[in-house]
């Protein structure tokens, strides 16, 4: 039993020195008929699929046009829902040696001008539009203020970019060379872009798919968004490592998941937990044959005991929970199959394999004794290289020691699970996506009608935090909650528009004179604040 806070993973399964290229030849080779990917489609008749052997040649096909327009080293952006093509390109770029920059689907002008221009990426795939966001529209509306980027290409006109490729040969790739950014923040300002790397990620999906409980050759359903670790590592990497049949589902819809689930046989998912209330919830639950389920897994945000205990009886499957940030590719702690209720509620589990944890003093750094609240903090294969090119963000986040510190306040008890007791980031986590609160608070901050603002997350049961603002009026000023709510989905994504509105005469302060958004949070739980309507 330990007695400090410090825990090393077990050394298997091993970590392999392969590439996500690699790894794909590799179960190709094995077994070229098996279905790698199928397009999980409302309409059935638009329900394509791709043998490995299929996928191994068009992601081939896709590197070398790739490499007739971008050099290896480029990043090249996605921007798109979960579409075969998104899939195609992650295995595209990683044989080209291309950098593949994530793009949320969501995203409005502003922010996706901020992810171009700071990768800078050299070109873009989109689609046209969805769900009502003009895509292309936004695209051209920024595009004169993004130099570096030389490219861009609509799925729309994917045939025509395959049918552009040359005959160049692939380059070399190794395990420790960089494939992806994705963008992710802390506490200060607009998102960092995490620069992962093929080790890291090729990894961490076979890890956490096997401590789940999936076997080979089973099917894997795909409803976490492709521009989230979750979907592009958990889901495409991790059905990779088991020969697995991928259902990838463009757009998340509870009816159309269940039906999936039948019509596939599917024996392994994972999703946040507002997706999982609202499968066992939807009117067709009770009717659909579920029986092939063999491991359930959930993320992004605290699970509660009967959300555990409902899953597990309605689904006859063991249900586990994964915990770690993008950072570190992105699971560093991990509760089993076999783990006891009362461990799947109210722990993150025990340190992945090759994986090291420990819980520090945020004061001094120094290991805690077992059971004492401090800074989680991991090291090992999973760690990202570095915030691109953001050195000082780097510094502050992985130590001369090669430890990553995550913001998370935890503590570990003496078997080494750990427990999250909540964040020294202000990060909201709003149905497992990451919000952050700075980029909200200065764009409301330039309106001229506010004076101060603070934005926190707020208790949700469905959603597990919802954004609230609590705002206060420029001098000779009134708060007008319409005006600003328009103000923001002009410039924002729609899940980061606030969905909780107060208006305060003054704020809880530090001694220094920092907002105290814990007591905000204390004084809403409290009815001090009264909503706007």
């Amino acid at each position: 039993m330990l007695t400090e806070s410090y825990a090393k993973g077990p050394a298997t399964p091993p970590v392999r020195e392969l590439t996500i290229g690699d790894a794909l030849r590799e179960v190709a080779e094995e077994c070229p008929a098996q279905i790698a990917l199928i397009a999980g489609t409302p309409d059935t008749a638009e329900r394509r699929t791709w043998t490995y052997a299929e996928l191994l040649d068009e992601a081939q096909l896709t590197a070398r046009a790739l490499l007739e327009i971008f050099e290896p080293g480029d990043r090249v952006a996605v921007w798109a829902p979960n579409i075969p093509e998104w899939v195609i390109m992650e295995y595209g770029c990683a044989l080209a040696g291309i950098v593949l920059v994530t793009v949320n689907p969501s995203y409005q002008a502003d922010e996706l001008a901020y992810v171009l221009r700071q990768s800078r990426a050299a070109g873009i795939f989109l689609l046209p539009d969805f769900r009502g966001n003009p895509m292309l529209h936004h695209l051209e509306s920024v595009q004169d203020d993004c130099p570096e980027l030389k490219s861009v290409i609509l799925f729309s006109q994917w045939q025509d970019f395959l049918a552009s490729a040359g005959d160049k040969p692939l380059p070399t790739v190794l395990p420790n060379d960089a494939c992806m950014i994705q963008y992710t923040s802390g506490t200060t300002g607009f998102p960092k872009g995490a620069l992962l790397h093929h080790r890291g990620l090729v990894n961490n999906g076979s890890h956490t798919l096997s401590i789940m409980g999936a076997e080979s050759g089973q099917t894997y359903m795909g409803i976490m968004p492709l521009f989230h670790t979750a979907g592009c590592v958990l889901a495409v990497l991790g059905a990779l490592s088991k020969r697995s049949a991928l259902v990838l589902v463009e757009v998340f819809e509870p009816g159309l998941v269940l039906e999936l689930m039948e019509e596939y046989r599917a024996a392994a998912m994972l999703g946040v937990p507002t997706m999982l209330i609202a499968m066992i919830e939807h009117p067709t639950f009770v009717e659909r044959d579920l029986s092939a389920v063999r491991a359930l897994c959930s993320g992004g945000s605290t699970v509660p005991a009967d959300l555990v205990k409902r899953l597990e009886e309605a689904v006859g499957a063991p249900f586990t929970i994964v915990f770690g940030q993008t950072e570190c590719s992105p699971v560093a702690c991990m509760t089993h199959a076999d783990d006891s209720l009362d461990d799947k509620a109210h722990t993150l589990g025990q340190a992945m394999p090759g994986v090291e944890v420990k819980i520090v003093d945020t004061e001094t750094g120094d290991t805690q004794p077992v059971g004492v609240l401090g800074e989680f903090c991991t090291r090992g294969y999973h760690v990202m290289h570095e915030y691109f090119e953001n050195p000082e963000a780097t510094a502050k986040t992985i130590d001369a020691d090669g430890w990553l510190h995550t913001g998370d306040l935890c503590s570990m008890d003496a078997r080494g699970y750990c427990k999250i007791e909540g964040r020294l980031k202000d990060m909201i986590i709003r149905g497992g996506e990451n919000i952050y609160p700075r980029e909200i608070e200065e764009l409301l901050f330039q309106h001229p009608s506010v004076g101060e603002v603070a934005v926190v997350g707020l208790p949700n049961e469905r959603l597990g935090e919802e954004v609230a603002v609590f705002l206060r009026p420029a001098p000779g000023s009134s708060i007008d909650k319409d005006l600003l709510f328009t103000y923001l989905r002009e410039h924002l994504s729609p899940q980061k528009t606030p969905r909780h509105w107060f208006e305060v005469e003054a704020y809880p302060l530090t001694g220094s004179g920092k907002i105290q958004k814990f007591a905000l949070r204390e004084g809403w739980e409290n009815g001090q604040y009264t909503e706007m309507s």
